[in-house]
């Protein structure tokens, strides 16, 4: 065999070698996706972290973003059949409980995205005064799972007060308003809290309840296209945790984060507003899949919905939630 023969043989293997891990060889069309988000850290740091280094296409994907306003209507959307998987957060353990969609990759844990504001020209100035009163958010949300969490830690529940349910903005917008005292909201509202009502305050945020009610975020795709596309799954995993990774030890990729994509929020801010959640390294991860951790914190919001929301024969996390795809994919 002639050396130019030899070689290209050799480069061939290799090139079949880098498709069978993620990588596609040469000429190769990269898989589309088209994925639905909530346009928040928590839930888009690692999308936009990878889409800037360039990890989801070097795992052999073309990755369509769509942003939504709620992961309510992402959930709808996706359920629909307009869009393959998406990312979002305590939503993550509504739908899939009810048997629409499957779990099958963690972001964060939403540390202290939630959180809870009042008006203390109102005489909103601690829990007790709450009762009766109106407290607005988005119901199904991070938000109502935390308003749920702080009212029952502070002796009252949902029948203590009058839940108003209004998409976040509306709701920011009728506390700024004094439509109502309070409000239940998700970072980065508060910033529009704080500069509209200079006298508002903060009573609480979610890192209170933290880790007896921690509230996760992450991905979950469409049945039919889960069970049909594991391999498009796990290069989608293999790309979020370069990204993930990046996102936590490049010391230099949140504020590239806020100059790409949120420049409206001053840099101090959006700092402060990602470390309202808890991030954790790929490996940290796999052993907090290993453990049943976050088939738990799962099962403990899917518990809250299924209360608050009448779920008949809801589906276990530990049924909707997929621990195997990234253990096989992530090794520890």
């Amino acid at each position: 065999m002639n050396n130019n023969r030899r070689k290209l043989i050799q480069t061939s293997a290799a090139l079949l070698g880098l498709s069978s891990i993620g990588f596609p060889a040469l000429g190769q069309a990269r898989s589309k996706v088209k994925v639905g988000y909530l346009h928040t850290p928590a839930v888009d740091g690692q999308i936009w972290t990878g889409d800037r280094i360039g990890s989801f296409v070097k795992n052999g994907l073309e990755m369509e973003f769509v942003e939504f306003t709620t992961g309510l209507e992402l959930f709808q959307a996706m359920v629909g059949g307009s869009l393959d998987m998406l990312s979002t957060g305590a939503v993550v353990s509504n739908f899939p409980a009810r048997g629409q969609g499957k779990v099958f990759l963690i972001n964060n844990v939403e540390f202290a995205t939630a959180q809870l504001w009042v008006r203390e020209d109102m005489g909103m100035k601690s829990f007790a005064d709450l009762r009766g009163k109106k407290i607005s958010t988005t119901t199904g949300t991070t938000a109502h799972v935390f308003l749920d969490n702080a009212l029952r830690a502070n002796g009252l529940d949902a029948s203590s007060v009058e839940i108003v349910n209004q998409r976040m903005a509306e709701a920011v917008t009728s506390f700024i308003s004094g439509a109502v005292p309070a409000v239940a909201l998700w970072v980065p509202f508060d910033i529009t809290v704080r500069s509209k009502v200079p006298g508002a305050k903060k009573l609480v945020d979610a890192s209170a309840y933290y880790p007896q009610a921690a509230i996760v975020g992450g991905w979950a795709a469409r049945n039919d296209y889960y069970a049909k596309n594991k391999d498009i799954c796990q290069r989608v995993i293999r790309g979020w945790s370069q990204a993930n990774d990046a996102l936590i030890n490049d010391p230099t990729a949140v504020q590239a984060l806020q100059e790409a994509k949120y420049k409206n929020v001053p840099l101090a801010d959006f700092q402060e507003q990602f470390k309202a959640s808890k991030y954790f390294s790929s490996a940290e991860w796999n052993k907090l899949y290993a453990d049943g951790t976050v088939t738990k914190w799962l099962q403990q919001v899917t518990d809250f919905f299924i209360k608050a929301g009448g779920i008949q024969n809801a589906v276990p996390a530990s049924t909707y939630f997929d621990a195997k795809l990234y253990l096989e994919t992530i090794k520890a």
